[in-house]
């Protein structure tokens, strides 16, 4: 998939479809039902310095256009990702991006100086946006200031691909993107999930624990469009467009919007050979349009 190939700050990727983390658990987890050497990347689950039980259940309700989810940023803890999941990684292909997450500026930091001395592992990708966690959360990209002062942080301790994600519960996300472009990032992954509920007529009350939680799949596709179209006019780093991709003709607009790679995440949970899918079918696109590498496609929609 020559054609597919691009690179962010010095990173090559075999092609620019990505799992986005959460969706896609550890990588290994899916390795049974799709050769994930075939994706660009595997985005792991948030990793955060302590084991986290992620918040009660319910925390995910299936809706007719997406999915509801609260998991409250569960997962083994930074000691047992590197003891028991990146062994496998380490082993793969593809690139590996290690999503970090944190209730305090100092957590991040404390999960990227650990993993410096890991092999394996391409990049971080910043978890500022995650709607579903009562500390820090959604607060560390809904302010600039925060933004850009928590990448200096992290840039200043590292020189591997580092990508922030951000939130599309902003006024105005050109802001943000700008402050993590200010802060040193590499590029910016967006959109995380849209705040949304669910009531469940019959009982009277929420689909989920939390009431509130992140809604994803494909109603939030023109969204996720809009902020990447718009992050792309204020400023001059990579996209990583995400946001109810599951097909290739999803993928395709996300490009045009001017997004360099794509994540796919909903669609994990009904089919984990989607990423691997909208690859192989970018690629009979490219040829039956007569283009010779996907970046022909990165912003390229007429006005």
């Amino acid at each position: 998939m020559a054609a597919l190939s691009i690179t962010i700050a010095g990173v090559e990727f075999q092609n620019p479809v990505f799992v986005a983390s959460g969706t896609f658990g550890y990588g290994q987890e899916a390795s049974e039902l799709v050769d994930v050497n075939q994706l660009g990347a595997i985005v792991t689950k948030s990793i955060t310095p302590e084991v986290r039980i992620g918040n009660p259940q319910p925390r995910i309700a299936e809706l007719p256009a997406g999915m509801l989810n609260s998991i409250g940023l569960a997962n083994v803890g930074l000691e047992r990702f590197i003891a028991e999941k990146l062994p496998f990684l380490q082993k793969l292909r593809t690139r590996v991006i290690v999503n970090v997450a944190g209730k305090t500026e100092d957590e991040f930091v404390q999960v990227v100086e650990r993993l410096e001395s890991e092999e394996g592992i391409a990049g971080y990708e910043l978890n500022y946006s995650c709607p579903n966690v009562s500390e820090g959360g959604l607060e560390f990209s809904q302010n600039p200031a925060i933004t850009e002062r928590l990448t200096r942080r992290i840039r200043d301790l590292t020189r591997r691909l580092l990508i922030t994600k951000l939130t599309p519960n902003i006024t105005d996300i050109r802001v943000i993107a700008r402050a993590a472009e200010q802060g040193g990032a590499d590029a910016v992954s967006l959109i995380n999930t849209v705040q949304g509920m669910a009531i469940d007529m019959a009982t009277f009350r929420p689909r989920i624990n939390t009431v509130i939680g992140g809604y994803s799949g494909p109603a939030i596709k023109p969204i996720a469009l809009a902020k990447v179209f718009q992050a792309r006019q204020a400023m001059a780093i990579p996209i990583i467009g995400i946001g109810g991709i599951t097909t290739w003709e999803d993928a395709v607009e996300f490009f045009l919007a001017g997004a360099t790679a794509v994540q796919v995440g909903t669609a994990n949970f009904i089919d984990p050979r989607t990423g691997v899918h909208i690859a192989e079918r970018l690629e009979r696109f490219l040829q039956e349009r007569g283009l010779e590498s996907i970046d022909e496609l990165i912003g390229a929609m007429k006005a």
